[in-house]
């Protein structure tokens, strides 16, 4: 079974449409939605259109968003996750191919594209930068080191467990599994930034976290 994990803050306007195109491309899977406290209405959105809704009464970032929602995954048995951040900016038609690429690795991430224009530009350096930055600490490339479309396998998530609460969880899974032996593939995906949800990465503080983790990992205090 598949389950797909929504970590969601203020996404009332995007919500059903993103669970909307995860049941057309994943007629099968499970979706649930991770209300990070949310403070408009997420949370009854994801109460009538998810399978399974997990609220937090406070934000406490989207890493412990998403190790609510593998929790919930687990403990049903999923064989695979896939996670869809909830501003619409992942196509869902796409989490097939996510999916398939499990066939050959434990974690499959969308690679956004840094060369058509449609990234922003700040998010096209600190994209790349960081991309940079987890390929020297994993010695193999990485294409994105911080997309949120992402498909894993469920053994992975019984191997790992990364210990950030915000944006660096994802760059900590990926340098982990990385590092244990775990295969790692990427698979180009096309991006939407709209402007309905604003991105809630928080420029200063959260590339100080990830920038952080990239220190410990590069100290080899951690594996």
């Amino acid at each position: 079974m598949v389950a797909c994990i929504v970590p969601a803050l203020d996404a009332a306007p995007t919500l059903a449409s993103v669970v909307g195109g995860l049941r057309k491309a994943l007629p099968d899977a499970m979706i649930v939605v991770v209300d990070d406290g949310s403070r408009d209405g997420t949370g009854q959105v994801a109460r009538s259109v998810a399978d399974e809704t997990v609220r937090f009464p406070r934000n406490r970032g989207k890493g412990a968003a998403l190790r609510a929602g593998f929790a919930v995954a687990l403990d049903r048995g999923c064989d695979a996750v896939l996670t869809v951040d909830a501003d619409g900016q992942h196509d869902a038609a796409r989490a097939p191919a996510l999916l398939a690429a499990l066939d050959g690795a434990d974690l499959a991430i969308g690679a956004r594209s840094r060369s058509t224009g449609v990234m922003p530009l700040g998010r096209r350096i600190t994209n790349r930068l960081s991309a940079a930055a987890v390929a020297r600490c994993i010695g193999q490339p990485v294409a994105d080191a911080q997309s949120g479309f992402r498909a894993l396998r469920g053994s992975l998530l019984r191997h790992i467990a990364p210990r950030g609460d915000r944006y660096e969880f994802e760059t900590e899974l990926l340098i982990m599994a990385a590092r244990r032996g775990f295969r790692v593939a990427f698979v180009p995906i096309p991006t939407r930034y709209p402007s309905t949800v604003p991105s809630r990465f928080r420029t200063v503080r959260d590339s100080a976290r990830i920038v952080s983790t990239l220190w410990r990992f590069g100290r080899g205090a951690v594996s």
